[in-house]
């Protein structure tokens, strides 16, 4: 990322329903630009999830 306080988490889960939850989570803590869908790899178990966050703009203070 360009400047401090950005980050990109990229979830690795077993099923969507895992993942968009740890979305969430992330969601009500920090100013996030959330994936509208998943992603998986073939031959690959699981699925995948990235989502951006902005850590500079804490949501709980």
């Amino acid at each position: 990322m360009a400047q401090p306080g950005l980050a990109v988490v990229e979830v690795a889960a077993a099923d969507d329903q895992t993942a968009l939850a740890i979305q969430k989570l992330l969601a009500g803590r920090w100013a996030t630009a959330p994936a509208d869908r998943t992603t998986r790899e073939p031959g690959e178990p699981g699925i995948r999830l990235r989502c951006y966050l902005d850590v500079r703009q804490n949501l709980t203070s």
